[in-house]
């Protein structure tokens, strides 16, 4: 009887974390998909696990890149990265979130966004922008959800799998536009004590 318990509670074990090098290889294979079968982003060709490893070292360095694992599996991850390189740009960042197949719909998408966006908003930032290309009705629903707004589209912007794609721009503030504002914070020299209260109640 212990065994079985054991096995259940085996089931439901999750944990919300900073992504680290090491996951390189477990977030390819939720994103290798969508590079070679679809349109959802415009990368073109798989990263080799030595170039993702270099893109999650180089976006920690200001950034969140969170992870959420479901018994030991990377079943979906979140990152925000630079918006534009002008010095006024600082304050905006935009974000991503991928989910494993086998975990639609599940809350983990949600969870993880909910906790970016907040880390974001303690670093300062006061835009983040959430870029989808289009037709993708279900992203759009999920943005919507977490509060993003549409502002723009940019039509026929770019050509992928056959056909020429438009992409929409969807905003959620973070802060409010202060005048003088402080540069937002880097992600490492962010106060790392609020982490764990922010990841737990989001499991």
């Amino acid at each position: 009887m212990l065994e079985n318990n054991n096995h259940l509670l085996y089931k439901f074990i999750k944990l919300i974390r900073i992504a680290t090098e090491a996951d390189a290889t477990g977030i390819l294979k939720i994103y290798a998909p969508y590079i070679t079968g679809t349109s959802f982003t415009f990368e073109m060709d798989v990263p080799t696990i030595k170039e993702f490893k270099n893109r999650i070292r180089n976006y920690l360095e200001t950034y969140p890149w969170l992870v959420y694992e479901m018994n030991g599996e990377i079943a979906g991850y979140a990152y925000a990265a630079r918006h534009r390189e002008r010095v006024a740009y600082q304050w905006c960042t935009e974000s991503s979130v991928y989910v494993h197949d086998k975990y639609q719909g599940t809350g983990i998408g949600r969870a993880l966004y909910s906790a970016l966006t907040e880390i974001l908003k303690l670093q300062g930032f006061r835009n983040v922008y959430a870029v989808i290309n289009l037709p993708n009705d279900k992203s759009v629903a999920f943005h919507e959800r977490c509060g993003f707004k549409w502002f723009a589209t940019y039509e026929n912007v770019g050509y992928k799998l056959g056909k020429w794609k438009n992409v929409g721009w969807w905003q959620l503030k973070l802060n409010e536009y202060t005048d003088d504002p402080k540069a937002p914070i880097k992600f490492p020299d962010l106060d790392q004590s609020w982490l764990n209260s922010i990841f737990l109640k989001r499991l």
